[in-house]
């Protein structure tokens, strides 16, 4: 008798999973909104998402007209991120340029510029740069700041009395911003596209009226959980799967680390966003309230999971709760695994979060069904 209920309950339940992924799958519409906008979105992200200046103007004012003025206005000229450097005969002009945002940083080289240079002493230049664009102007000025240092280290011809530390980074040599970026928006389009297909499943019923078919069938709740689960999961594995395959194939990202590591966190880090995306859709009773309700809640967890700011940059109270949502520690994890062989140990300690998370999220998602079913 009990293997008899059993079987059931299985054929039940294969007939629910079946169900959804042919409601998510059958329209080519569906198909093509479920996997085309997450890949585009990684190639459109990957470039614009830059955490580099490109294409910058700056602005001279060159009062010294010297040797050494020349040479350091002719090597910014000729640095990579600069596109174009104007040249003013004063203060005003220099303001003005740097007021309407035609130039990021301006160079105010003194009388007395290469003159004190060729005396033995130190020649100095401000840097004025556009504080409304805070990031973008410091990553300028220690442009210029190593360029000015270039320049005088070739004057002195002492390398060691104009630069005394010796950078070296390690990871990440050449500071190759898609090295960070693309990894990272790997686990930020899987978040939003796991949490999006979960936060519309059972709202998507309820629109239809398929959800008060459920109260009348001898479903019960965890059978309705894991059909929705399923689904979810193979399809968010699969795009996971395809941007780590595009981030190291197309855009050339070294992996260092071990897949069979990356593997288990990823399938961890999709159960736990599917049971947040299943509250959401519980709670939701169109499919309308459950789109919003996802922006709600992504967008936040995306700004607090470190992908654009360290998590260690916020106030103590936004980074307890960044350790609470599951972008956070996968972040970790994929960026870790991609750019250095993360040990076990390190790999553990971000994936027992996510395990425990899926956990609370997944008996509250249960809880809350429960309570539509009754």
């Amino acid at each position: 008798m009990r293997s008899l209920l059993r079987t059931v309950a299985n054929a039940r339940l294969r007939a629910q999973v079946v169900k959804e992924f042919l409601s998510i799958l059958r329209d080519p519409r569906s198909r093509l909104v479920v996997f085309a906008p997450p890949l585009l979105q990684l190639v459109i992200f990957t470039f614009a998402t830059t955490l580099e200046v490109r294409n910058a103007h700056i602005a001279v004012l060159d009062r010294d007209a010297g040797r050494w003025s020349h040479e350091l206005v002719a090597r910014a000229g000729a640095a990579d991120f600069v596109s174009e450097v104007h040249t003013v005969r004063s203060r005003d002009e220099l303001r003005e340029l740097i007021d309407g945002r035609k130039v990021i940083a301006g160079l105010d080289m003194g009388p007395d510029f290469s003159r004190n240079i060729a005396a033995g002493g130190t020649g100095t230049v401000q840097v004025i740069a556009d504080g409304r664009r805070s990031n973008a102007s410091q990553i300028t000025v220690g442009y210029l700041t190593a360029i000015a240092a270039g320049v005088g280290a070739d004057a002195r011809r002492d390398l060691r009395s104009a630069s005394p530390v010796i950078v070296r980074n390690w990871f990440n040599p050449n500071l190759i911003y898609r090295w960070f970026v693309v990894p990272a928006l790997s686990g930020v389009l899987v978040f939003f596209s796991a949490l999006m297909i979960t936060a519309l499943s059972i709202a998507r019923e309820r629109e239809l009226g398929t959800f008060d078919q459920l109260l009348v069938s001898p479903t019960t709740t965890l059978e309705i959980i894991v059909a929705k689960t399923m689904p979810a999961m193979a399809i968010g594995v699969s795009l996971g799967l395809m941007m780590i395959a595009a981030a190291r194939l197309v855009f050339g990202v070294p992996f260092e680390g071990s897949f069979w590591l990356l593997l288990p966190s990823l399938l961890l880090f999709i159960l736990s966003v599917v049971g947040i995306g299943l509250m959401v859709s519980s709670v939701s009773t169109t499919q309308q309230q459950a789109i919003l309700g996802s922006f709600v809640i992504g967008v936040p967890a995306v700004l607090m999971s470190g992908f654009g700011t360290p998590v260690e940059n916020m106030p103590m109270v936004l980074q307890w709760m960044a350790q609470a949502i599951p972008l956070t520690h996968f972040l970790i994890i994929v960026e870790g695994t991609f750019l250095k062989a993360m040990p076990v140990s390190d790999i553990v300690a971000n994936t027992w979060p996510l395990a425990l998370i899926a956990l609370v999220t997944l008996a509250a998602a249960t809880v809350f069904v429960r309570s539509r079913l009754q």
